[in-house]
This record gives structure tokens, sequence and C-alpha cells, in this order.
């Protein structure tokens, strides 16, 4: 059998992620936009199913959103500014120097980055702002917060990818060689009810992969206690995800010798 070229650790759940995945906050591709020397195209890289890409679309003319699987990109929200196209990170097909801003939204981690970064440096304009950004474990109150943080760290913990570990360090292990921009504190928060939390839950990589190893019954024990503390499946609560965002610059002056792409 042929290996995928990339970590999919989502294509199996792409309809369920598009649906549970929280948004981003409005605020963060408010300031992304002013942060741009110009509003002109992003790139979105490692889009899934376009969350980011479509709220760029507010702040940006023109928005090219990539991702390796194609499963990922038949489920994404479709807008007359976003344009998808299937591709790896490392090898996106745009022109050099047509891009004023780079982003990814919860994926760095999963990129090769040395390649991921030559790309950036080669499609970004001098002055392109390069933005990435994570998420760790849902916050709602500290007798839920209990119950999924014993999933999270104990259950599932030798099931998650050992890239996850990036996020739980807040990304400072890995390599940014942009001059850094300061960020102000962002995060999202939505009002869900028990099934949405849930639904999200069940997008977790960790997740999937443990229903394969133990069954599709495994987590019933853990939706008993969720439901135990969560009350009435009805009842709406408010649920944060504080934002981990590195930001910086391309540097304005960029190599002569990278090889042209081929999205205009």
């Amino acid at each position: 059998m042929t290996e995928p070229s990339f970590a999919d650790h989502f294509s199996g759940s792409a309809a369920d992620y598009a649906r549970f995945r929280p948004d981003y906050p409005p605020a963060l591709f408010e300031w992304l936009g002013n942060a741009a020397p110009t509003r002109g195209r992003v790139w979105d890289c490692a889009t899934g199913s376009g969350q980011a890409a479509v709220a760029l679309a507010a702040h940006f003319a023109d928005v090219i959103a990539t991702d390796a699987s194609a499963a990922q990109l038949a489920a994404a929200a479709s807008h007359p500014r976003v344009r998808y196209h299937c591709a790896p990170a490392e090898s996106s097909a745009l022109d050099d120097a047509s891009v004023d801003a780079v982003t990814v939204a919860q994926a760095l981690h999963w990129l090769d980055l040395d390649r991921f970064y030559g790309e950036v440096k080669r499609v970004a304009k001098p002055g392109a702002v390069v933005a990435v950004w994570a998420y760790g474990p849902i916050e709602v109150e500290p007798r839920i917060d209990e119950v999924i943080g014993a999933l999270y760290y104990g259950t599932l913990g030798s099931h998650w990818p050992r890239e996850r570990a990036h996020v739980d360090n807040g990304y400072r292990d890995l390599a940014f060689p942009f001059e850094r921009i300061e960020v102000p504190h962002f995060e999202m928060m939505h009002r869900w009810t028990l099934d949405e939390v849930r639904g999200y839950i069940g997008t977790w990589s960790a997740v999937q992969r443990y229903r394969k190893a133990a069954g599709d019954r495994a987590l019933e024990p853990f939706d008993q206690r969720l439901r135990e503390r969560w009350g009435k499946a009805d009842q709406v609560r408010e649920v944060r995800w504080p934002l981990i965002v590195n930001c910086g610059r391309v540097a304005t002056t960029r190599p002569d010798d990278s090889p042209s792409g081929a999205l205009a």
C-alpha cells in the first residue's frame, strides 16, 4: 500500500470537522488585515475546511486556500473571494512574491517547517505578514474541564500524534524565522450545547485513533461523566479556547533565484 505523502489525521472526519470546529474571533482577522502591508492577497495554508479562509475574505481581496487533503477541501465553505487548491504546504504553486500575508491555523505543527518556511519566503512579498496560531483543550468551568482534561491528558494521552505536543507547549519549541510582531490576546468563544461539545471532541485525532484501537463504545464512560457534569443536554454554556498566536514579518529583501510558481 502506498503511504500518504503527508500526515493525514482528519480526512476521515472532514464533514464533522467542518461542522464542529470552532470559528476564530473576527478581531484576529481585522488585526491581521491592519498588520499586512496591503489587503491584497493572502495564502491560508493547510486550510482544512476553510474556517480561517472564509474569515480572511472579509479583510483581503483575494484568498488562496490550500490543503493536502482533498476530503477536507470537499467539505470547505465556498466564498466568492476564496480559491481552494489541493496542494501540500511545502509546494503551493503560488507565484514568487505574490502574497501580502500567510496564515496557518491549527496546523503548523504538522508541517515540514524547513521546506514550508522556504516556500513562505518564496511566495511572500517583502514585508508580508506571517501569522500562525493554535489552541489547546476547551475551557468551560472547572468541574467540566476536569472531565475533559482526564480524557485529553489521561485516556487519550498515548493516542495523540507526537506533533500535538507542540500545541500543548504553546509552540515555544517550533522555529519561527521572521521578525516578530507583538500580538494582542485573542481567544475563541462560543455558547454551545452538550452535543456541540461532544461533536467537537469527536473531531480530535486522538479520539479517532482511540476508537480504532478500543472500539466505538470505548468513550461511553467519558460521555456518561460529561453528561452528569453538564446537566440538561440543551443547557447552553460558554466555552473558550485561548489562542497561541505567533506573528512576524518577512524580510524586505529576498533571494532572486527561487523557482517560479503557477497560481497567479
